[in-house]
Formats: C-alpha cells, structure tokens, sequence
C-alpha cells in the first residue's frame, strides 16, 4: 500500500532537459509508486553510494489513477518509469502482461532470490509462465485489533488471550458479534461488511477467478458461503454500515463506532492516527484472527521492458527491497516488511505501540502472523475490480436494506461484466 512516487510525464532514460541519459552524465532512473513506501532517504543512500546513478521519485497520493496510468501507459508502449510499484490488488492485471515486463529473474542480481522473501510473497509476484515480474516490498498480515473499554463494557473477555476464541473462527467472530450487540443495546460490531468480506474471500483456496482466468462465482461454495455469513451479521445489526476510508469511516474510530476491525499491520497506524489521543489505551491487538489469518495490502517493485536502463534499475529494486533498506522503512513510513530476514530481525521484535492497552509488540505479533500465510490465492485479470467496483457496492447494497439474494446477484451480474 505504501509507496512513494508518480508516473514521470516523459519517456524513460531522458534528463529534465529531454537530453538522453547516457550522453556522459550519469544514468537517470525513475520510479513511480504512490502512497507511502518510505523510499525517501533511502534513494539519497543509494546515490551517495553509487555518483553514477541519479533517481528521480514522484509521489502519487492514490493507488487508482497511478494503476489506470500505468495500464494505460503499458498501452500505448512508452512513458513508463525505470521502477514501476504495483499493489497486490492490482498485480494480476500487470502478470497478465507478463511479457511487457523484465524478468527479474534474470536480469537482476544473483543476492535478490527466493530465499529473500516469505514464500507466499514471493510466489505472487511470478507470472503463469514462471517469470519474476515483481520484487515484494510490504506486505500486510492480518491480526484482529478491537476496543477492549467497549468489550468490557459488555461484559465479554477483553483482555489479548481471552479474546482469542472470539475471533478464531468466522462463525465464533460472528457469534460473539451477536452476543456484543445484544449486550451493548445495538451497538455494531464491526465497521462494514465489505471489509470482513475481502478477508473472507482472500482465505478461499479459490477466489473470484480459477488459474484459467474463468469466473468461479457460480460455482465457489466457499465464497457463497461467506456471503450469507456477512449478510446475516448485517441483518443482525452488526456492521456499522460505513464505507471504509470515508470522513464517516474516519470519525467512527474516534467516535467507537465499532468494536472489532480486520487489521493488517498497516490499520495500526490508521486506528492511531484517526482514534485521537483521547483514545489512547482502548484500542488493543491479538494475535488471532478469524480462519487463521492471511494478508491485505502489499507491493511489489517492476521494471518494464520500456525502461532504457533494465539492469540498473533492477539493481536499485533489488536494494530497495533488501531487508536491511526495508526494516528502515518500516521505521520511516510503517510499511511492514516480506524479507524473511526483516522479520526474524531484533529491531523488528523490538516494535511495540504505546498507543494500544499493553503496549504490544506489534512488531513481533504480525510478523509471527506473516509467517501463518501459506499458499498465496491466484488473483487473476479483473479481480481488483471485481472486489472494489462490484462486491464493495453489492454489500453496501445490502447494508441499505437491499436483500442478501439481490445483493449477490449484483455481485454475480457485475463481475461477470467485467470479466466477460
């Protein structure tokens, strides 16, 4: 999620002046991503260490239009960066253009293999064909956070270990979400069903689409089967009804307008920063989540075949996604990291969060959550639009009164739309 730059308006290798960059000055790289990767004091490293390399980075605040330009982009077959960052609900549409792409594999530095990374990580960035299009950056284990002043107040287990059978599995998180609203007098239990949904469908063996790119929906139990779990929790007054990223979304931390919420690594500075100092200490974090756990959010660095300079520029990937540069991300910007060696590092341990009960040791927690992910779901073309264009509305839908039945069929009708 989390990255640093925009799409240069120019063709790649080229000076400000439009000179080229090998015309005895130094070689010029640039990298696209958005967000916030942590990238900053990172590239003046990499310069000071290498006078014959210059990076340009601009920032895009929005993973949307950087992804539209960059499809766009691959499109008309120029004016992509050396470095272009792809979110991993994105990836599938650039692993379907596998071929517009290096293969890092073999173009880049011998130290930047498999071994690197979780094994999960590492495997989504390959194309069908067995390509390396992409080096992981962050990544976003899930762990469940909730507000423990809220559970005590419904006289229900608050405290990390206690909580852990509430949110071992979807049924016993919805059940304990029955039990919440009914003590509390109808207060929701989490913000919106979309975003327990997305994690539901990200823990089937299958998703929205099978390794031939077909629409499984009218033949995926798992996923009918989440939905009817969601929908009724809806029925049941749970869900806050609050589109997520929204001013509502925001102010509903501050407000506790819910109780639980998914919480990949990087939600705790979200929860942090939009609950305000007057709720310090309420919000709290347990190494537990429903089916077991999983990821959301994450990136990946890619250099298209566009780029005039391919193996510099995979050799600035690979250091930017070593695990020495991305631990000092993690401390710049909280994007947490996907190296196995980050994870196992003391520093990384050593992260705790003052602003939750307990100050835990978040560092430790998620990356033991990390290390729970198996085999990584195949997202095939589409399926980023399917989750944000169709299933996001669809449950809305529901959350406004519209039925579970319709609501699926929105669901169905709407992504079949998109994958044809």
């Amino acid at each position: 999620m989390l990255a640093t730059t925009a799409l240069l308006a120019g063709a790649c290798g080229t000076s400000g002046s439009g000179e080229p960059a090998d015309s005895g000055g130094p070689i010029e790289l640039t990298i696209a991503t958005f967000g916030e990767f942590g990238y900053e004091r990172l590239l003046e490293e990499y310069e000071a260490a290498h006078p014959n390399i210059k990076v340009t980075e601009r920032k895009s605040g929005k993973a949307g239009p950087h992804h539209q330009n960059l499809i766009a982009k691959l499109g008309a077959g120029s004016g992509l960066a050396d470095i272009e960052a792809v979110e991993e609900g994105h990836l599938s549409n650039v692993l379907d253009k596998a071929s517009r792409f290096n293969d890092l594999s073999q173009i880049g530095p011998a130290d930047a293999g498999a071994d690197r990374w979780l094994p999960w990580k590492f495997e989504m960035g390959k194309s069908k064909d067995g390509k390396l299009i992409g080096y992981g950056t962050d990544s976003g284990p899930l762990a469940m956070c909730y507000r423990k002043d809220l559970l005590e107040a419904a006289n229900m287990p608050s405290d990390p270990q206690s909580v852990k059978p509430l949110f071992a599995t979807w049924e016993s998180y919805f059940q304990a979400g029955q039990e919440y609203v009914q003590a509390s007098g109808g207060k929701p239990w989490f913000d919106s069903a979309a975003q327990n949904f997305n994690a539901m469908v990200n823990q089937q063996e299958v998703g929205y689409l099978d390794r031939e790119d077909k629409l499984t929906l009218d033949n995926n139990p798992g996923i009918k089967r989440s939905w009817d779990q969601v929908t009724a929790a809806v029925a049941q007054g749970q869900s806050a009804k609050l589109t997520a990223f929204s001013n509502e979304w925001n102010s509903g931390f501050k407000e506790g307008a819910f109780a639980t919420k998914a919480c990949p690594a990087w939600m705790i500075g979200v929860i942090k920063e939009q609950s305000g100092v007057e709720n310090r200490g309420k919000w709290a974090v347990t190494d537990a989540f429903p089916g077991g756990g999983g990821n959301w959010g994450g990136s990946y660095l890619t250099v298209p075949t566009q780029s005039q300079h391919p193996k510099e520029a995979a050799e600035l990937a690979a250091w930017l996604t070593a695990p020495a540069q991305q631990l000092k991300a993690f401390q710049a910007k909280g994007t947490f990291p996907s190296q196995t060696e980050a994870l196992a590092s003391p520093e990384l341990a050593a992260q705790t969060e003052p602003f939750f009960a307990g100050d835990p040791k978040t560092g430790e927690l998620f990356a033991a959550q990390a290390r729970k992910i198996a085999k990584p779901q195949y997202k095939g073309p589409g399926d980023g639009q399917i989750q944000e264009n169709v299933t996001t509305p669809a449950l809305q839908a529901v959350e406004q009164g519209t039925s579970a039945a319709q609501g699926w069929q929105q669901l169905v009708d709407g992504a079949k739309k998109i994958v044809g």
